[in-house]
């Protein structure tokens, strides 16, 4: 099976968490990066930041993509397991040994969700397009076809008061911020790491709440999302696979072709 998907996008480590202008901001989460690739066929890839098939131990994120997502769609996000009204990362490692009975039953004891943040193949390569682009694809594809958990979008904003507020929920399960230009491609992002206090980090949208409802911020959920440039909410406009700009930038194979 091959999948022509582009490496993951890794962090750079910066000295202070403040947004600089033209950058969007994300929660940085403590779970498995992993890119997920959608084909036609009922084929399925879930894949680590280091290459690992991880399609068997997650079957209620396999499960979700046939369901839920158009074929020929490759997406870039992060496994999470939510326990407690906090991020279990162990909880991750212990479902990644597990397949067959024993990763169904994990699913439902332990359900992982995905948390996507960014569109990198969808009928063509994508990395190349800038962040503002592909975070409008994303949340259009979220928004058309009623994307829900597990697969959930990663909060993004413009808003620094917004960003400094995430950081107040590391304790909690959040690793930090990335930090992304609005005009970038997909080359690699900036990163900080911080600590603070406890409570319930910034949830995404899909990702399933507490009953408490006192936490920073709600789930983004809906026909509403929150655009990069602004941050705030807009009607997105209907899905349309993103149309090639030139040879160059398409591919020639699928994602799963084999």
């Amino acid at each position: 099976m091959t999948w022509p998907l582009p490496e993951p996008m890794l962090t750079v480590g910066v000295d202070s968490p403040k947004l600089p202008a033209g950058c969007a901001a994300e929660p940085k989460w403590d779970g498995y990066r992993a890119q997920l690739a959608a084909c036609a066929g009922g084929r399925v890839l879930l894949r680590s930041g280091q290459g690992t098939d991880m399609t068997a131990s997650f079957p209620e994120n396999r499960a979700a993509a046939l369901s839920q997502l158009p074929t020929d769609i490759g997406l870039d996000g992060e496994l999470v397991v939510w326990e407690r009204d906090r991020l279990a990362f162990e909880r991750l490692q212990q479902r990644l040994a597990r397949r067959g009975s024993g990763a169904a039953e994990a699913a439902r004891q332990w359900p992982a969700h995905y948390v996507i943040f960014d569109l990198v193949y969808a009928g063509a390569d994508l990395p190349g397009w800038p962040y503002e682009r592909r975070r409008a694809a994303l949340e259009a594809l979220f928004t058309d076809y009623g994307l829900e958990a597990p697969l959930a979008l990663c909060p993004s904003t413009t808003d620094p008061f917004v960003a400094q507020g995430w950081l107040e929920w590391t304790a909690a399960g959040l690793e930090g911020l990335c930090l992304k230009r609005l005009d970038g491609p997909q080359v690699g992002a900036l990163g900080w790491g911080g600590s603070t206090r406890c409570g319930s980090p910034p949830r995404p949208s899909s990702a399933p709440s507490p009953a408490p409802s006192r936490r920073p911020g709600r789930p983004w959920t809906g026909s509403r999302q929150p655009t990069p440039r602004s941050g705030r909410g807009r009607r997105q406009g209907r899905w349309r696979r993103p149309r090639v700009l030139s040879r160059s930038s398409a591919v020639s194979r699928r994602p799963c072709e084999r």
